[in-house]
């Protein structure tokens, strides 16, 4: 094509890529119009409107995070058609709603991805824009169905790898490669596991898998959304714009520290105590500390009615203990069984007291008004409440395991002088526990009867409304009283005293305990241990999962060993393993220098291959201890200058470093890593992670000799 040819072609793209721009900000007005409109209740009930508010809000968040690269590129057919790709699809109304807009996820869009010179899919060329917001700085062609096609694709990819990173982590929506988009389409309902070393994009190769999901299964999905799991909080505000990117936002961001609502935990447990509370056997050790609780009198406790007094022996608790158990429900709500059948024994023994020698058991009416009676005396003896609550008492998870652990032998590694100083360890812990427990539903029970009273109250205002209106038809304009009658309908008037709930799904979810989602992602899921797993899985009961991880990176003594061992217990026969072997984040350089850590601690691992190289060979240097700091400082220096981001990774707790626990999953333009050996020492995957956490520049500081798998680095001596 020649210099005129491009500038024309250029001018034409820009004009049909501001067309779809032009056609967004009508679809955008109109529907925050109608979210507007939906707000304001129209005349629906409650309940409708708050679906219609729900359903309106989510698509007018799609619509408002998609301006960045609406359109990304051109998928030219072999019989002529054209076909333009997005972040999401738009059509001509006026037209049959002809697509002038693909979203990336569309069948017909899976060529812009897969078609290569070699099985071009009968497409004739491809074509990449390059844009800046929403104006079309350029373009770049790749003709397919003939040999070298491919050059053009893969300098778009290296352009885009090599390109500086910002804040955040970038969507890869107009550069997913063939492996990447296999698994992101990939047509599977049970737990799909992407294995991959560093850099292999495996973290966001399954969330573009979410928000596929959330495009293919919308009616399934957008009522329930889904549940992102990372390792930190640095890690999920990482990831947090790919989705919203891709005008996804029904997603909830969490960490395993955080999946109970109201406890936010990032304290870990030495590694012999995670990897106890994180075994299955810990779950008999819970059970066994509610059994506890359910407890028999030593002595027979008198309970002094008005006309008799009766005892709570050790017989009849250890009766109304075992109904209780042998109910199936959880600790507190079985607790009713067990006074119902406390209750029943004491006013049978009364009865037969009261009314020996003078009331014969025909006498039907007399006994139940007397046993109404005990009934209502022992609901108000402080004795007996206080003698049920010592027996059965109302427990909650934090209490029970806080006491539990206060309580535990000081040599049994579970002893806590504060037992509610909790650690990511108890989350599931307490998880599990609320499901031991349950809830106490007397006083929800009576709750829920109060509202009822007050709906119908409130009814039947609105039915006296609308008969004082029907008495004074005479008096009323036939219009006026045509539009009051609508609007004072009996049901309809009672449902306007509720309040809508126009929550975000993402609000709603995060506050529920219960909540139940279609879909989970696990990233770093080597880390998660058994008890974590259990966690999840009520989480989702359909067992929809995409789990990301990397054995060769497992560094907690909880987490898993094998993919096959953790999930079999849940979904046997229904997970499939995926792996990602080409590296799109770490150049050759550093990978080499990496490669040869693993090989110490992992050698039946084969590290990834990289795409690229950067042309700068990673360095080493000796330093003194007086020299660290402003080696450290120099090193920050010189990269503040430079275009974009940089870390420094050491041991835990040396000032001035991050570590590389933290690091997991985040990348940087260039790396500092200080103290190898102690890093090394301490956990060699994390030693792994650190070396590959750089795109560009990594450097290495070290007091003492450096660990003889690092020799690969080139030595810099500093006059």
């Amino acid at each position: 094509m020649t210099d005129q040819g491009y500038e024309e072609e250029l001018r034409s793209e820009r004009d049909y890529v501001a067309g779809l721009y032009t056609r967004l900000d009508a679809e955008r007005a109109r529907v925050k119009a109608e979210y507007e409109a939906a707000l304001g209740g129209n005349g629906v009930g409650a309940m409708e409107r708050d679906v219609g508010v729900r359903s309106l809000g989510r698509q007018v968040k799609r619509l408002d995070v998609v301006d960045n690269g609406l359109c990304f590129g051109r998928l030219d057919a072999v019989s002529g058609e054209r076909s333009y790709i997005g972040r999401i699809g738009l059509f001509d109304e006026e037209n049959d709603y002809r697509p002038v807009l693909l979203d990336w996820r569309a069948p017909a869009a899976r060529p812009f991805y897969t078609a290569t010179g070699a099985n071009p899919e009968d497409m004739h060329r491809r074509r990449q824009f390059h844009t800046r917001g929403r104006r079309v700085l350029g373009f770049t062609d790749e003709d397919l169905g003939r040999p070298g096609g491919d050059a053009q694709g893969d300098a778009a990819l290296l352009a885009a790898v090599n390109a500086p990173r910002g804040e955040g982590m970038r969507d890869i929506v107009a550069t997913i490669q063939a492996e990447q988009d296999e698994i992101i389409r990939l047509d599977h309902p049970g737990v799909l596991v992407i294995e991959g070393g560093p850099g292999t994009g495996k973290t966001v190769v399954a969330l573009h898998r979410v928000a596929y999901l959330l495009y293919t299964q919308r009616e399934r999905m957008e009522r329930h959304g889904a549940l992102v799991v990372g390792p930190n909080p640095a890690f999920l505000d990482h990831i947090g714009r790919v989705l919203p990117s891709l005008g996804e936002t029904d997603v909830v961001f969490t960490t395993t520290g955080d999946l109970v609502p109201g406890l936010h935990v990032t304290a870990e447990d030495v590694p012999e105590v995670a990897r106890r509370k994180g075994s299955l056997k810990i779950l008999d050790v819970l059970k066994a500390a509610v059994a506890d609780r359910q407890r028999l009198p030593a002595e027979p406790v008198p309970i002094a009615l008005k006309d008799v007094t009766v005892r709570i022996d050790a017989e009849t608790a250890e009766w109304a203990r075992q109904e209780a158990r042998d109910s199936g429900l959880p600790h507190n709500e079985a607790r009713a069984k067990f006074v119902e059948i406390v209750t029943y024994v004491l006013t049978e023994r009364a009865l037969g007291r009261i009314g020996k020698g003078w009331l014969s058991r025909d006498d039907r009416d007399e006994w139940e008004s007397m046993r109404k009676g005990l009934l209502e005396d022992l609901a108000v003896d402080e004795k007996f409440t206080a003698t049920i609550d010592e027996l059965w008492p109302k427990l909650t998870p934090e209490g029970l395991l806080s006491s539990f652990y206060a309580s535990a032998p000081a040599d049994s590694g579970l002893f806590r002088a504060r037992g509610d100083a909790w650690t990511v360890s108890d989350v599931p812990l307490l998880d599990e526990l609320a499901d031991l427990l349950g809830q106490d539903k007397t006083a929800e029970k009576a709750a829920d009867a109060a509202a009822a009273r007050a709906r119908q109250a409130e009814a039947e205002y609105a039915e006296g409304v609308f008969q004082t209106m029907k008495l004074d038809r005479e008096e009323m304009d036939e219009d006026v009283l045509l539009s009051a009658e609508n609007l004072l309908y009996a049901e309809d008037l009672a449902e306007r005293f509720e309040e809508a709930d126009t929550r975000s799904l993402v609000e709603r979810a995060s506050a529920d305990r219960d909540w139940t989602y279609r879909h989970v992602v696990v990233d770093e899921a080597q880390e998660l241990s058994e008890m974590d797993w259990r966690v999840l899985m009520r989480r989702c009961p359909g067992r929809s999962f995409t789990v990301v991880g990397d054995l060769a990176q497992r560094r907690s003594a909880a987490g898993a060993r094998s993919w096959g061992a953790m999930l079999k217990p849940y979904v046997a026969g229904r997970w499939v393993y995926r792996s990602l072997t080409v590296n799109y984040r770490t150049p050759a350089e550093i990978m080499a220098v990496a490669a040869a850590v693993l090989a110490e601690f992992a050698p039946e691992v084969k590290p990834p291959d990289s795409v690229r190289a950067c042309g700068v060979r990673p360095w080493s240097r000796l330093v003194v201890p007086d020299e660290l700091t402003s080696a450290v400082e120099e090193f920050v220096r010189e990269e503040a200058g430079r275009e974009g981001t940089s870390i420094v990774i050491g041991p835990p707790g040396v000032p001035g470093t991050v570590p590389a626990s933290e690091t997991k999953g985040l990348e940087f333009d260039a790396v500092l890593v200080v103290d190898p050996a102690a890093i090394l020492a301490d956990s060699p995957a994390d030693l792994y992670v650190a070396l590959t956490r750089a795109t560009q520049r990594l450097g290495v500081l070290h007091e003492g000799p450096l660990p003889a798998a690092l020799g690969g680095l080139a030595e810099v001596v500093r006059s």
